[in-house]
C-alpha cells in the first residue's frame, strides 16, 4: 500500500512533501485546501483530530507531526539521506528543525491568524506588528545559519543531501515574503531558497503545490 500525504499548499506540509519526492517513492498526495475548511471536515478529523497537516497514511499507521513524520520517513527510506547517519549531525539536524517548527513557524502563524489570538481588531494589528517583527529577526538567525552552512562547502543545509532543513528554510523564507519582508534582505537564504526550487525532487513539490517562492512579486504583477 502507497503512503499517503495530507498537505495543504504552502504549508509546513512542504516538507515531508519535499521528503517523499526526495526518497523517490509512491505516495498517494492529498490535498486539504485550509481556506475552504477542509481541515475541519468530519473525515478528516477522523484522521487527525487536531485537524493539522501534514498527516503522514501508512497502512494502518497515522503519524501527525512534521518532526516525527521525517524521523519516519529517514528510517523507511535510509537510501535517501533525509538525515544525517552520524548521532551528533543527526541530533543538530533535528534541534534546528525543532526551531523552525516550534519558534519560527508559530511566530509566523501570529501574523497570518492574528485572529486566534484576540477577537479585537486593534489588538490583532499590534499581534501582527510585533510578531512580524520577531519573524524578521528569525529570518536574520535563519540567514546567518545558511551562510555558515554552505560557507563550510556543504552544498545542502545538513551536508551532501538535501533533505528537510532546505524544504523548511524555503518555506520559511516563502511565508516571510508573505509578510511583506522582502527576500533580498536575506541574500544567503534568499539565493539558497531560490536554488532548492531547482533541485527534482523539492521542484515537484513546489509544481504539484503551484507554489510562488517570492509572493511580493506576484502582488506586483497583478
Amino acid at each position: 500500500m502507497a503512503l499517503r500525504l495530507y498537505f495543504s499548499p504552502g504549508a509546513c506540509s512542504f516538507v515531508p512533501h519535499c521528503l517523499l519526492e526526495l526518497a523517490g517513492t509512491p505516495f498517494e498526495p492529498v490535498m486539504i485546501k485550509l481556506h475552504k475548511g477542509e481541515h475541519r471536515t468530519p473525515e478528516f478529523r477522523a484522521i487527525n483530530p487536531q485537524g493539522q497537516v501534514p498527516v503522514l497514511v501508512d497502512g494502518e499507521h497515522v503519524l501527525t507531526q512534521l518532526l516525527a513524520i521525517t524521523v519516519y520517513l529517514d528510517g523507511l527510506f535510509p537510501q535517501a539521506h533525509l538525515l544525517p547517519t552520524g548521532s551528533f549531525e543527526r541530533a543538530q539536524v533535528i534541534q534546528t528543525l525543532a526551531w523552525m517548527n516550534n519558534t519560527v513557524h508559530p511566530t509566523f502563524t501570529h501574523i497570518f491568524r492574528p485572529m486566534n489570538y484576540s477577537p479585537d481588531a486593534a489588538v490583532q494589528a499590534d499581534i501582527k506588528l510585533h510578531a512580524t517583527q520577531h519573524y524578521k529577526a528569525h529570518l536574520e538567525t535563519l540567514d546567518a545559519f545558511v551562510a555558515k552552512q554552505l560557507g563550510q562547502g556543504h552544498p545542502w543545509l545538513a551536508g551532501e543531501f538535501a533533505g528537510p532543513l532546505d524544504a523548511y528554510a524555503l518555506t520559511l523564507c516563502r511565508w516571510g515574503t508573505i509578510a511583506e519582508l522582502e527576500p533580498s534582505q536575506f541574500p544567503a537564504l534568499w539565493a539558497h531558497v531560490q536554488r532548492c526550487a531547482l533541485q527534482p525532487g523539492i521542484a515537484r513539490a513546489v509544481a504539484t503545490e503551484r507554489l510562488v517562492l517570492n509572493t511580493l512579486e506576484m502582488a506586483k504583477k497583478s
